[in-house]
Order: C-alpha cells, then structure tokens, then sequence
C-alpha cells in the first residue's frame, strides 16, 4: 500500500502507471504479446547484423549443402514426391494463396456478424504485405546462388516473404480465430494449424533452395511479432468494443 501511494505521489511514476493499467499490462495476454512483439523484434535486427556481417554464410552454406545430393546439387535429398509435395506446401506461403485466404475468413467473420474483426483481419494481414515488401527492398540480399532453385523466384532474399507472410497471415488469424471463438478444443486446433503451416512453410523455401536458412529465420520473426502485435491491438480493441469481443464460454 506505501508503494502504491509513493507512485501516485510521484507525477511521473503516476503517469507511467496510468499508462500500464490503460494497455492492461497487467493482465497476462497483453503482457505476453508485448514481450513477444520486443522478443521477436530484437531478434529479427540481431540477425540482420549477422547476416550483414556475414557471421550466418558458413552455417547457411552448410544447411543448404546437407538438403543437397553431394553428386548433383541440382537434385534435393528424398524421393520426388517430396520435392513436388515441398513445391505445393510453398505455395501456402504465395501472395495469391495469403490473399484468398484472408479474403475468405473476412467474409465469413462479416457474414457471422463479425464485421469489425473481419476488417481487422484485412488490415492486419495487408499491413503485415506492406512491412515485407519494405524489409525486401531495405536489405535487397541476393538470392542464394550455391545450389540450382527448385523454382522461379523474383524478389529479393532477406528476409524470406514467403515464410514471414505464411507467419504473418497464419498466426495472426490462428491468434485472432482462436481469441472470438468459445471453444477450448477450436482454439488449440487452430492455433497448432497456424504454427505448423507457418513451419512448413518456411523449410520448404530451404528444401527448394530459393533461400538461406537465415532469410526463413528473420521471416520467421518479423511474422510472428507482427502477428503477436496485431493481438495486443486486437485486445485492446475488444476492450474498447471498437471490435466484437470474445463468445462467452460455454456453460459448464
């Protein structure tokens, strides 16, 4: 009680605290997705700086060797089934499969009366394009050039759009479906569909050879910082009421 009223007897401190309690930073999701977002976020720059530094080229060069037939690097390891089934599971990750997808989970949330979360959700994952393509063209690495590419690429490689829009897009609606439905069992499923196909996503962009293990990495966490922030925003939203809150929790 001392320490509370010491705080309230300091400006600043009062201030800081108003601010705290205002973001409900001291309910456990918030916080959570705050120190997710900051996480995340330190260790997409560090990483930057290593790649830029060259410290990741040794460790990347040995990745991509290892998916490789040491006879012919134009070959991956495995049957040819996996590489075609790795071709497929990429192209979870394209910008026609990210947009579809997101356009159809708007649509059903407005025609479930869920109009504000399925603006939200478009702006989101629309946000989270523009944040990827401005990385891209801020890095501008050369793609990998040590292996043949299992397909044609066209943007640059740092980091991989493919793996932060598939973290972006996934997590953000796995987080977000998962925050307006009542049932415990739909929002472990969903969510454990969102990190598995983020995953996927991500080594098969390094099966196929079309990126180093470093650019999937800071795919990785810039998609899923982005994803965690537009949670802390969506939280704060259904607070406000400003997006449609929660279903109650099925009677016992």
């Amino acid at each position: 009680m001392r320490a509370y009223e010491r705080i309230r007897g300091n400006p600043l401190a009062g201030r800081a605290m108003s601010v705290w309690l205002s973001l409900r930073l001291n309910e456990i999701g918030p916080l959570v997705a705050l120190l997710t977002v900051s996480t995340l976020g330190y260790g997409f720059f560090a990483l930057a700086q290593e790649v830029g530094e060259g410290s990741t080229e040794a460790l990347d060069r040995k990745i991509l060797l290892s998916l490789r037939n040491p006879a012919d690097l134009s070959d991956p390891i495995g049957p040819r089934w996996l590489e075609e089934t790795m071709r497929d599971i990429t192209g979870l990750g394209s910008v026609f499969t990210i947009v579809f997808l997101t356009g159809a989970v708007a649509a059903y949330l407005a025609l479930s009366g869920k109009l504000r979360i399925g603006a939200f959700v478009v702006g989101a994952v629309g946000g989270g394009v523009v944040v990827s393509t401005i990385l891209k063209l801020f890095y501008h690495r050369p793609r990998p050039d040590l292996v043949p590419h299992g397909m044609e690429v066209f943007t640059a490689s740092f980091p991989s759009g493919h793996a932060m829009m598939s973290a972006i897009a996934y997590l953000t609606l796995a987080t977000l479906l998962a925050r307006i439905d009542r049932h415990r069992g739909v929002k472990a499923l969903v969510l454990l569909l969102g990190v598995t196909m983020t995953v996927l996503v991500g080594i098969s962009r390094i099966y196929l050879g079309v990126h180093w293990p470093s650019d999937v990495l800071a795919g990785w966490c810039v998609g899923a910082a982005w994803a965690a922030l537009c949670w802390f925003v969506a939280l704060q939203l259904q607070r406000r009421g400003e997006v449609e809150a929660p279903d109650p929790p099925p009677p016992a």
